[in-house]
């Protein structure tokens, strides 16, 4: 059993280093609670866990609306072709086995790693009027005056958020932690964008994750419901901080310190699944 005051540290812990990356942190706290607590099956530890990604996600977002960087016309459509599969996600995480579980959440962990490593070359901007079929352009000017200006594949990013639906509450892990990376590379989004917009999807994705698991009744344990609330606590006030953090650290060092933990984590997880 966790103490009030573990809970609270590990929660603010979560959305600082969440919001800061736009992953939500359910990618630190998953490998967490199966490393500390053995006994917990992973549909209750997804179900814990995106309850606070979805704490964090909607404190971290209400930051970032006021930094002026959420691409909101990006994030409502991948948001909503995400909506589908997190329904069926959270149906699904019942009749996973534990250690298949573990195995798969480490290997994700570590490919997402490598993709994060291998640097990719900066592109120029396309201009709209030579645009491919499907293509998007886009152009966000910040609070702070800075212009971001990028092109995307739409229906890439369609197919992809389809992909991050179904993934993200099946291993309680919100999305972030693939939506970014993806946005990034795959989508060519600033990073900074990338981050902010990825945690308002994220908002979306979650509530209606969450909405599922208690509909499931996956939070009537009262000892269950105890680690959401003091997590959450600790996740939404982590969260303010993380969007404050971001603006005053560079770009490529917020990719670095992204990928080097996933690989960490993704190592232990699967050496203790054989421990």
């Amino acid at each position: 059993m966790y103490t009030t005051i573990e809970l609270l540290s590990i929660g603010l812990f979560i959305g600082t280093f969440g919001t800061l990356i736009g992953a939500g942190g359910g990618f630190i706290l998953v490998p967490f609670l199966l490393l500390t607590d053995r006994s917990l099956t992973p549909e209750i530890v997804t179900a814990i866990s995106i309850a606070i990604v979805a704490a964090n996600a909607l404190s971290g977002s209400i930051a970032y609306a006021r930094s002026g960087r959420i691409d909101y016309r990006a994030g409502l459509l991948f948001a909503l072709f995400t909506l589908p599969g997190s329904i069926l996600g959270v149906l699904l995480t019942a009749y996973i086995p534990k250690n298949a579980f573990r195995i798969f959440f480490g290997l994700l962990l570590l490919l997402l790693s490598a993709v994060l490593l291998i640097k990719k070359k900066e592109k120029p901007a396309k201009e709209l009027s030579i645009l491919p079929k499907g293509w998007k352009h886009h152009t966000i000017t910040d609070k702070a005056g800075i212009t971001f200006s990028y092109s995307y594949n739409q229906r890439r990013g369609i197919l992809i958020s389809i992909l991050v639906g179904f993934l993200s509450p099946l291993l309680g892990i919100g999305g972030g932690i693939i939506h970014v990376p993806a946005l990034i590379q795959w989508l060519s989004f600033p990073v900074y964008v990338a981050t902010a917009t990825s945690h308002f999807i994220l908002s979306i994705m979650s509530v209606v994750s969450v909405i599922v698991h208690v509909i499931q009744g996956n939070y009537d344990d009262p000892a269950v419901l105890r680690m959401v609330i003091y997590l959450g606590v600790g996740a939404i006030v982590g969260a303010q901080l993380g969007a404050y953090i971001s603006h005053k650290i560079k770009t490529n060092i917020i990719v670095r310190i992204l990928a080097v933990c996933l690989g960490l984590v993704g190592l232990r997880l699967m050496i203790g699944n054989f421990l």
